[in-house]
């Protein structure tokens, strides 16, 4: 029977764990994080189903310690998983495995290697994603890759809808490519490093908005960082202000100054890069508003826009 340990977080983390259990791998170790007191937690949690399914979890500070390198390669695992787990495997742990170590990434490698693959392919405006099973190297998201899935990004999806399809595209992935792995058949396919570019991760003052940018860039970080990430951040005639869903009217246009109208129950922004936005979700002081009542709020029809206070 092939063996594994699994280094599992998030959607991701859960729903590839269950691929290994349906292929009858025995999973003689889950590893992984405590959640943070400081995050909404949206997502499945990986400890959850390791209960459900009576299998050995533990949450280390420090996977890479030598303690934990020990405690691991006495279980003897053929295989080491990472399934959106948070910290990288150092060369000592990711020689534990004889038949190797495999991560899934979120991303359809090699692009958007790094952190919140998600993320910044949502805000780069890209058409298609995915996910992609690769071997672990010391570099990050740079071994040679054995399978990939792509999905489509349509130009309204958030990245919490982007994300859900990627987990489907690592369940599939994972799925397809297990048989292979398992009887010592799958492919190998050297990545070329020389496309795309590495990723760092992002914090809630990377959601400000820029109003001097064109329409569908403001709306790709809008969608970006929608809920349940922070949101977009501004402010309305010198108030606190999410935007939480745009539509784009038109794309580009003559650069003009940015104004915000408010008019027929709508909320329409003129982007001083070009182009104009339908605002869908607004909040103005942490509540959430309709164009009449942030006219109302404001007091003008054309309230001043600008970064977040």
């Amino acid at each position: 029977m092939t063996s594994a340990v699994v280094f599992a977080y998030h959607n991701v983390g859960v729903r590839c764990l269950k691929v290994l259990l349906a292929h009858g791998v025995d999973v003689r170790l889950v590893v992984t994080h405590e959640d943070r007191p400081t995050e909404t937690i949206w997502f499945d949690r990986v400890a959850d189903v390791a209960r459900d399914f009576d299998l050995p979890c533990i949450v280390p500070a420090d996977v890479n310690a030598d303690g934990m390198v020990g405690r691991i390669r006495a279980l003897a695992p053929d295989f080491l998983f990472s399934f959106y787990f948070r910290q990288m495997l150092a060369a000592p742990l990711l020689a534990v495995a004889p038949r190797g170590a495999l991560n899934m990434h979120g991303s359809l490698l090699p692009k958007y290697r790094g952190r919140v693959p998600v993320n910044w392919a949502v805000l780069h405006g890209e058409r298609e994603t995915g996910a992609t099973l690769h071997y672990m190297a010391a570099k990050p998201d740079a071994g040679d890759m054995v399978a990939q899935t792509a999905v489509p990004i349509l130009p309204d999806d958030t990245a919490r809808e982007v994300l859900d399809k990627v987990t489907v595209a690592a369940e599939l992935t994972l799925d397809r490519a297990l048989p292979a792995l398992m009887a010592g058949t799958a492919p190998r396919v050297p990545l070329d490093l020389a496309v795309g570019s590495y990723f760092g991760g992002r914090t809630p003052e990377d959601g400000r908005i820029d109003w001097s940018r064109p329409a569908a860039q403001i709306h790709n970080l809008v969608r970006a960082v929608a809920p349940p990430y922070p949101g977009a951040t501004t402010s309305v005639a010198g108030r606190p202000a999410r935007v939480l869903r745009t539509r784009v009217l038109e794309p580009s246009g003559e650069p003009r100054p940015p104004r915000l109208l408010l008019a027929d129950g709508r909320c329409v922004v003129e982007c001083g890069g070009g182009g104009r936005l339908l605002v869908l979700a607004l909040e103005v002081d942490g509540a959430a508003v309709t164009a009449d009542e942030a006219a109302r709020r404001c007091g003008s029809a054309t309230p001043a826009l600008g970064g977040a206070p």
